[in-house]
């Protein structure tokens, strides 16, 4: 690992791990991220993790850029992952149907499995969460099964229902609440994704791991999920 600092603002850093998006960094970036909350302590700001990078936003009255730079290069030195320190494990509860997955048959399509291949697919991986970002609480993950990784849809939908579980290229996730967006949606959980009563307000964090699990309309409801059809794309 060949890990550099990037400048982003006055008062704050980035330091870039990797160049590529891959599920073996997630080890090393709680390791790095554990490591410069400890450097910085009560002078961090905030500290944002991405899929390679992390950004350390600090108190520059208290911290000077070079002092920042000390700390950072201090916190990396011999960095090394801890195989104790994991995130969080989910399971959501995911209702693959048609009426509220309306790419299912297209995935289907260009992936040349049938619509309960590609439901099996997507629900038998565990997924790492790499990023927040786009919504509160909407959570990138990855990867995909190399046959089911679709590209995003050409033109966004203005409204997607919260819940709604897609795939954009070789990540998926769920959307935390109504909004634009144009991932290709197989399904909809009734998990509440975000929540201002949760740290960070959001269910997930990155170095969470994530499985989905298939659940019949009945339950889906019964967890008081929205069963309002999506309509497919033009």
């Amino acid at each position: 690992m060949n890990w550099r600092i990037e400048i982003v603002a006055i008062d704050c850093l980035m330091v870039r791990l990797f160049d590529a998006i891959e599920e073996a960094n997630m080890p090393w970036m709680l390791a790095a991220t554990a490591r410069l909350r400890e450097a910085f302590g009560s002078h961090l700001r905030d500290l944002v993790p991405s899929y390679t990078t992390l950004m350390v936003h600090y108190d520059l009255l208290a911290v000077g850029p070079q002092q920042a730079r000390q700390l950072i290069a201090q916190a990396m030195a011999d960095l090394a992952p801890d195989p104790q320190a994991k995130g969080r494990q989910h399971v959501l509860p995911v209702w693959y149907d048609l009426s509220v997955g309306p790419e299912l048959p297209l995935l289907a399509r260009n992936s040349g499995l049938s619509v309960s291949d590609v439901i099996r697919c997507h629900s038998e991986r565990e997924y790492q969460v790499f990023a927040l970002g786009f919504a509160p609480g909407f959570a990138f993950m990855g990867l995909v099964d190399p046959r089911i990784a679709t590209p995003r849809l050409s033109t966004p939908r203005k409204r997607v229902a919260a819940g709604s579980v897609g795939i954009g290229e070789q990540q998926t996730a769920a959307y935390p609440v109504m909004s634009p967006g144009g991932w290709n949606i197989i399904g909809r959980t009734p998990a509440k994704l975000f929540d201002r009563e949760l740290d960070g307000y959001s269910l997930m964090q990155p170095g969470d791991s994530v499985r989905f699990a298939a659940i019949d309309r009945a339950e889906f409801v019964r967890l008081d999920g929205d069963d309002t059809p999506l309509e497919a794309q033009a």
